[in-house]
């Protein structure tokens, strides 16, 4: 069984930088795939990034929404037990509960940031003041 913890969330003044952080534990062939996704007032969960660690030539690939590409950067640590989001020059309609959410996935289907993880977290708040 994975299991997904988030923490981090904060508010912050447009323009500044918030880190988030995910611990994620169970089996490593589970979580192939981790990601962050937000959801924000009145509207659906989107995919935010991803980070592809399983087999393959493709380990090691991130994907980004274009709305946070420049912006944002996810990675592990070493144990692929944690996954971080750097958010940099943030703005108020980054506003959102942030997920964390991990899967087995192919790197395509991970880089589809497609909110049909099996696993997820409980969410942590980021607000950006204007």
């Amino acid at each position: 069984q994975v299991q997904v913890v988030e923490s981090g969330g904060a508010s912050v003044q447009t323009g500044g930088s918030l880190k988030l952080s995910c611990a994620v534990s169970g089996p490593i062939s589970s979580r192939s795939c981790m990601a962050w996704f937000r959801q924000a007032p009145g509207k659906e969960r989107e995919g935010v990034a991803a980070f592809y660690g399983g087999p393959g030539r493709d380990s090691g690939s991130t994907y980004y929404a274009d709305s946070v590409k420049g912006r944002f950067t996810v990675s592990p640590n070493n144990a692929q037990n944690t996954l971080y989001l750097q958010m940099n020059n943030l703005k108020p309609d980054d506003t959102a509960l942030y997920y964390c959410a991990a899967d087995r996935k192919s790197p395509w289907a991970c880089g589809w940031l497609k909110n049909d993880f099996a696993y997820w977290g409980q969410g942590t708040q980021v607000t950006v003041a204007s």
